[in-house]
């Protein structure tokens, strides 16, 4: 593992000289996979090597969402979510392509939208061909394939989660808003308003969305999307009291 260390701060609100979990907690923080169930394995294979070398705390990981499209085996990297979730402490968060998903099921017109985002290949993961079909057909073929443990799965995603200083979450936070009155859109989409802003937030923020060459540690928020499905490279973010590790496939 390597350790990581913030930048400087360069302005704005100034963060806690320390930002730490709770006592016997260790966090296990996965950026965006986009469909490359072989990343992800790998990685959580590192995860429970991990665990073992180092026993002791209860572990918590976290998939930051952004789970489906682009990468070629989005179905199989919920497969391997779902049980996950049956054998570890997991929280999933939704990212915008499973909101998108979501809605590519319920309309045509969000069906159409998907496929700008690279919901295609997320629709071949599930048809298991790549034979180019109408779209009307496309969509009802595809639907149909949908297991229903899927659809459960994508229905009961978070939109964030806290534990200690920290807050996960897909995209990030609206600056001004309290958490309580944050919009789910702004948690799964939000870009520059987020990245641009060097205040303390209430919490350090650990997102993706965005995706970057390597982690992104600043004081205020912890940027670990590093583009699995063009770079090759899923990362996860280890978190134990006030020490920040990173483990890269």
């Amino acid at each position: 593992m390597l350790k990581l260390r913030p930048v400087p701060a360069t302005g704005g609100s100034i963060a806690p000289a320390t930002v730490r979990l709770p006592a016997h907690k260790r966090v296990y923080a996965i950026g965006d996979i986009h469909g490359h169930i072989d990343l992800l394995l790998h990685l959580q294979k590192a995860i429970d090597a991990d665990m073992a070398a180092h026993p002791g705390p209860d572990c918590i990981e976290v998939y930051l969402g952004d789970y489906v499209d682009r990468g070629p085996n989005s179905a199989a990297v919920l497969d391997a979510l779902i049980a996950r979730q049956a054998s570890r402490e997991v929280v999933c968060l939704s990212g915008n392509h499973e909101a998108v998903m979501i809605e590519a099921l319920l309309s045509r017109e969000g069906f159409a939208r998907w496929m700008k985002m690279g919901g295609l290949e997320t629709v071949f993961s599930y048809l298991g061909h790549r034979r180019t079909l109408d779209e009307g057909t496309l969509w009802s073929q595809w639907r149909a394939a949908v297991a229903p443990a899927h659809l459960a799965f994508l229905n009961r995603l978070s939109s964030h989660f806290v534990c200690g200083d920290y807050l996960f979450v897909h995209a990030g936070l609206r600056p001004g808003v309290p958490l309580e009155e944050q919009s789910p859109a702004d948690m799964m989409w939000i870009r520059r308003e987020f990245l641009d802003c060097p205040d303390w937030l209430g919490h350090c923020v650990v997102h993706g969305h965005t995706p970057t060459r390597e982690p992104e540690v600043l004081p205020n928020r912890i940027n670990i999307d590093t583009g699995a499905y063009a770079s090759g490279h899923l990362t996860c973010l280890v978190l134990e009291g006030a020490d920040c590790f990173q483990i890269t496939t």
